[in-house]
């Protein structure tokens, strides 16, 4: 990923921070068919191997199983807060007009090697941790044994595990951080006042010295 340094995150807790706030990851491998890529939920576990371990499941359909040798190096990309910044936005654009649109963005490439984890009791303790996350949230949440047994077992059988051993992060908050203030303000301003917050707020947060808006 190209990484001007204004806009490198190399630290691992902020990387981490993106992949579990954002864990649709796209799993990205080459096959005998050549590049593939699926969408898919992960879990992090950041304590697992010196840079972490992704784990989560696919269909048992699905190619991509045995079209990667055990052990393959693949990429997973997380993407967070993005979205389009126009020139419009900026103060200094009335007085020299010497601004550009651009489109700012969060995200996070996981290098690492992926192990198939075809095993009932991996597979489900993924579903279960998958499950207790997401639901969380809810009023009453969902939990695996509101399903019939047999009909969870059949599903369950459906899937496969799969874990990646984390072996390099690459980190980017292309967030308006080589802006001026002002014109910074200005962009900020015009994603609240459009109801874009979480890209708003990610731009505070990857420049905490400027003013909160």
């Amino acid at each position: 990923m190209y990484l001007p340094a204004a806009f490198a995150e190399t630290r691992m807790s902020e990387q981490h921070r993106l992949i579990e706030s954002h864990p649709l990851g796209m799993l990205v491998t080459q096959g005998a068919q050549g590049l593939d890529a699926n969408h898919l939920p992960f879990l992090l576990d950041a304590g697992k191997g010196p840079l972490g371990t992704l784990s989560g499941h696919v269909a048992r359909a699905n190619p991509v199983w045995t079209d990667v040798a055990d052990g393959s190096e693949v990429l997973v990309v997380f993407r967070g807060a993005e979205g389009y910044i126009s020139p419009q936005w900026y103060p200094g654009k009335a007085e020299h007009h010497r601004h550009v649109p651009t489109w700012n963005y969060e995200a996070v490439h996981v290098h690492g090697r992926m192990a198939v984890r075809d095993d009932e009791a991996f597979v489900r303790g993924v579903v279960a941790r998958l499950t207790r996350r997401h639901e969380a949230a809810m009023e009453r949440p969902w939990k695996m044994g509101d399903a019939p047994a047999d009909y969870l077992d059949a599903m369950v059988r459906q899937i496969v595990g799969i874990e990646i051993a984390i072996t390099r992060m690459e980190g980017k908050r292309k967030l308006g951080q080589n802006r001026d203030a002002r014109d910074f303000a200005g962009a900020v301003q015009a994603l609240r006042d459009r109801g874009q917050e979480a890209l708003a707020d990610a731009m505070q947060a990857a420049s905490p010295a400027r003013e909160p808006l």
